[in-house]
């Protein structure tokens, strides 16, 4: 997250982004919902297929702004606002809920498992593995995209204020805050939807309702 926040060339930009986009993509393929399965194809082939589309396609995304502002040499202070301060923090967010839904779209395409409050399986429901991966996907978007912008507006006014009069202290006040501010967002982020979500009878599929008289239901969300 540090060193990626900090590059400002587009080649560097894109392998770090690389790297930090697969480490994600990892923890979520790990840390997911295990229901679906099929004989058809390999699974966890599939995933780590979509994973590496999604990977290679989020760390271009994320280092166009720079690969543009570098080739038509934008210098501009307005130009340089916008790529190298505004423009990551949306950016990162939104890829990062992007390789989320990507590595876990076997669990909206198949289903994930439903349970009763006693926690028996009633069912396998693609309402609920859509509503597992969208909030996933949402806590990551949360996440880094918080953690990315946060540090950028507390840089500015540290700035402004002039509390660090020696500028080779910038780098490492930065690095402090941007981990100050991801350790923060962490519990912020696991905690803005139940590791055990629910969800209403009225929006389970009708196949898994005619099989019991339960009004609310259990999934797994995963991490």
């Amino acid at each position: 997250v540090i060193i990626s926040s900090v590059q400002r060339q587009a080649k560097h930009s894109f392998f770090w982004q690389f790297v930090f986009h697969t480490y994600t993509t990892a923890f979520t393929l790990v840390n997911g919902n295990g229901t679906p399965k099929t004989e058809e194809y390999s699974l966890q082939q599939k995933q780590v297929f979509l994973g590496l589309g999604a990977i290679s396609y989020s760390a271009c995304v994320g280092a166009l702004p720079l690969s543009f502002v570098n080739r038509y040499t934008l210098k501009s202070s307005l130009m340089q606002l916008i790529v190298r301060k505004l423009l990551p923090a949306p950016l990162f967010g939104l890829t990062s809920a992007f390789t989320v839904a990507m590595v876990r779209s076997p669990e909206f395409d198949n289903g994930i498992e439903v349970m009763d409050r006693n926690g028996r399986v009633v069912g396998v429901s693609k309402k609920a593995g859509e509503k597992a991966v969208m909030e996933t996907a949402l806590s990551r978007a949360v996440l880094f995209g918080t953690t990315f912008f946060l540090p950028e507006v507390l840089m500015y006014f540290v700035q402004r204020a002039r509390f660090v009069k020696n500028p080779r202290a910038l780098g490492p006040v930065r690095m402090f805050v941007v981990m100050s501010v991801l350790a923060g967002m962490l519990p912020v982020s696991f905690s803005m939807f139940p590791q055990c979500g629910e969800i209403k009878r009225a929006d389970l599929e009708p196949e898994i309702l005619s099989s019991t008289e339960e009004t609310e239901f259990f999934y797994n969300r995963g991490i």
